[in-house]
């Protein structure tokens, strides 16, 4: 598993593309698996806190519940309308639960959450895939980008 640090090392302008693609839309998807094994999607907030993607909200929130059971899971970025598309990014791999409280703490305050206010479910991303689908430059064709620990970054276009 990989850090999206190890993502930004290898691969910095990559990383940046698909960092763009997360922050260009406020409300990502969620992929986790239910206790017997379907999918489930949710939305979700999905911010880079000290320059790594985590997981973070309401407690309860059955996607945590999920999590918590099999940390699996796929974030995708949302995309833009057809006429206005750029790009789009998918994460997947584990997430972590985070109960340390000095590592909350850390989270907390980077993210600009006030003392007071831990009461939410968080989770730190472990990478096994990093995907961006973005058109050439001729915007004739998808260029599907995808990066993984120890492979590299892979590129494949379709027409």
């Amino acid at each position: 598993m990989a850090v999206f640090a190890d993502v930004e090392t290898e691969e910095p302008a990559f990383a940046a593309r698909v960092r763009a693609s997360f922050d260009a839309h406020r409300h990502t998807f969620l992929a986790t698996l239910r206790a017997d094994g379907s999918p489930r999607i949710s939305g979700i907030e999905m911010h880079f806190v000290l320059g790594e993607p985590w997981l973070a909200g309401m407690p309860g929130s059955v996607k945590f519940t999920d999590l918590r059971r099999d940390p699996r899971f796929a974030l995708h970025s949302g995309s833009s309308e057809p006429d206005a598309f750029d790009a789009d990014a998918k994460l997947s791999g584990r997430a972590i639960p985070v109960t340390d409280a000095a590592e909350r703490t850390r989270y907390a305050t980077a993210a600009g959450i006030p003392s007071g206010h831990m009461g939410f479910e968080l989770f730190r991303v472990e990478l096994d895939q990093v995907v961006l689908v973005a058109l050439n430059e001729e915007k004739t064709a998808l260029v599907v980008s995808s990066w993984r620990p120890g492979r590299g970054l892979t590129r494949t276009t379709r027409t």
